[in-house]
């Protein structure tokens, strides 16, 4: 993940925050445009209660409709696999009963995992971004090579691709069932961060040759050949990889390992993933300090690079920015910042989409747009408001 750093203090904002209303979503495009005004953007929210239009719970409800102002078009879902498919005895519970709160934090209302996320993404008209993350431990491959401290089970590779592959056709016949389509897959969650693939190389020393660009190649593969058997049009997002500039001793660099996946995984993509923060500085962030200004993102000129080394009959895939969001910590400045870079990506023709992580904030990485606890709304939150509002100059909607 990628963290655009703009050197500015300021007290944080109070955002103006918007009457609870619940707009009309319009349908999503197939495919955004690349360079158009508006960005086309998404978010990564798994409580239904915050997406989903309709009656909600009285605590959720006027956060909803903040959420549903912004307009976004994608939902990227999470489909953790060690929590859904906890035993090889069972087949994966898409249904899974979850209390609603956040780590334990208020407000509350239960929901029934990923099974009602996909519903709330229908019922608003929101197109799903299927991400596979976490194997679990009866699928994990033994531990070797150079592996994140206490990453465990859930950082390795698969052991077998065919319980892989089961899930993938879980999940499409659950998208069946429910008379929901899901046309966007991504194969797995940052596989150049340790903390979600490894080993990322054999040693933990920055000169070995990089490991997960082949491991999450097998990936990819497997996963297009349950897509490709299946009825519908399915297309791959490729990548979904932190923002790591550079190579690392346990880690990949994105452009690092755009260049190191063989040829027929690079251009099977429809999308490339990138992760972007702004002004974070958190492990889950991957680095700060990659590029002065939004306007000179040296990460994603190495990506399209390293991409269009791979010589893709239809020349490398767009760019979606697949996670992003700033600290709220940062205030205005921060604010000020997102706004730069959502403008930046607009009038970038390489990219397509943005997408905030979170809506809801989690207090194990604080990057979203209302606090844990539904009681304000955070500074970055104006940004994102302003590219809804289509204004041409999004940093003015921040505080002073």
């Amino acid at each position: 993940m990628l963290v655009l750093v703009l050197r500015e203090d300021a007290e944080p904002p109070a955002p103006t925050v918007p009457p609870p209303t619940t707009p009309t979503i319009p349908p999503p495009p197939p495919l955004p445009q690349a360079g158009q005004a508006p960005l086309v953007a998404g978010i990564t929210e798994a409580n239904p209660h915050l997406i989903a239009p309709g009656e909600q719970p009285p605590e959720f409800a006027p956060w909803r409709d903040r959420a549903a102002a912004l307009r976004m078009t994608y939902l990227r879902v999470l489909v953790d696999w060690r929590r859904v498919q906890p035993s090889s005895d069972a087949p994966p519970d898409f249904a899974q009963p979850a209390d609603g709160c956040l780590r334990g934090q208020p407000p509350c209302a239960a929901f029934s995992g990923i099974a009602d996320q996909l519903r709330a993404a229908r019922a608003a008209r929101m197109t799903p971004v299927i991400v596979v993350l976490n194997t679990p431990e009866w699928a994990a491959a033994p531990a070797r090579g150079c592996e994140a401290r206490d990453a465990g089970a859930a950082a390795r590779m698969p052991a077998d691709l065919d319980a892989y592959r089961a899930l993938v056709r879980a999940l499409l016949e659950l998208g069946r069932a429910e008379g929901i389509e899901l046309p966007w897959w991504a194969p797995w969650n940052e596989p150049n961060h340790p903390l979600f693939l490894g080993p990322q190389r054999p040693t933990c020393d920055d000169e070995e040759p990089a490991l997960t660009p082949d491991l999450y190649a097998d990936l990819a593969r497997a996963m297009g050949a349950e897509l490709d058997a299946a009825p519908g049009d399915q297309r791959i997002v490729l990548g979904e990889v932190a923002g790591f500039d550079a190579p690392r001793d346990n880690a990949v660099g994105a452009a690092e390992f755009a260049a190191a996946l063989p040829r027929d995984v690079a251009c099977a993509g429809a999308a490339w993933g990138q992760h972007a923060y702004v002004r974070v500085d958190d492990e889950l962030a991957a680095d700060a300090g990659a590029a002065a200004t939004p306007g000179s993102i040296d990460v994603l000129d190495a990506v399209t690079e390293a991409l269009a080394g791979h010589d893709c009959p239809d020349g490398p895939p767009p760019i979606w920015i697949t996670e992003t969001g700033t600290d709220p910590a940062t205030g205005a400045a921060g604010c000020r910042a997102m706004a730069q870079a959502l403008a930046a990506w607009r009038d970038d023709p390489r990219v397509q989409a943005a997408f905030q992580y979170t809506f809801r904030e989690d207090t194990a990485f604080p990057v979203g747009l209302a606090d844990a606890g539904l009681t304000r709304l955070e500074p970055a939150y104006a940004a994102w408001l302003a590219r809804a509002e289509e204004r041409d100059d999004l940093a003015a909607a921040c505080a002073p």
